[in-house]
């Protein structure tokens, strides 16, 4: 009922289609983002009994971050002692 209605809508009006392409995509964009946070994130902790601080776990050369800007991770060295 809901995907007829918008077809009919989106007949009437065409010049929503671009709307809805870019409201959709800003929405998928978001929730994969959002995603990737909750799964990757190194401050995250899903399961608290095995692994209760899994930010330990992350080697000096690891990259964590979606984005960095001018940093190698690869020629970083160890500069912190082990717990």
């Amino acid at each position: 009922m809901v995907v007829a209605f918008m077809t009919k809508t989106l007949k009437n009006h065409p010049a929503l289609i671009p709307l809805l392409v870019f409201i959709s995509g800003g929405t998928l964009m978001s929730g994969t983002y959002l995603a990737r946070l909750a799964l990757r994130n190194p401050d995250v902790s899903w399961d608290r009994k095995n692994n209760p601080e899994p930010w330990n776990n992350i080697a000096p050369n690891q990259q964590y971050k979606l984005f960095a800007v001018n940093m190698d991770y690869s020629k970083l060295k160890k500069d912190r002692p082990d717990f």
